[in-house]
């Protein structure tokens, strides 16, 4: 990923302190007995908050790869193959 596009990187720090929150939500509901329903359903929000995190990051790295194939594998060291597997992990 290019650390350097300021856009990229501020959309997926959002997400990951989004996730953050919702998972400091589900630490509470647990330590203070929340309903089962509540739990579940913040850490469904946790996974999904994540998931985009990690498909903004990953599509961010495609575009690198799209404009420039060689100076994205040598920057970031990731192939294509390697992005396609990375992609693969998350769905």
């Amino acid at each position: 990923m290019d650390m350097n596009d300021a856009e990229a990187q501020k959309k997926i720090l959002n997400r990951l302190k989004r996730a953050r929150g919702q998972l400091d939500a589900v630490i509470n509901a647990v330590d203070e007995g929340g309903s089962c329903r509540d739990v579940i359903t913040q850490l469904a929000a946790v996974t999904h908050a994540l998931n985009r995190a990690g498909f903004l990051v990953i599509s961010n790295a495609m575009e690198n790869c799209i404009e420039d194939p060689e100076a994205a594998e040598e920057n970031d060291g990731v192939t294509t193959q390697e992005l396609e597997k990375l992609f693969l992990a998350l769905a």
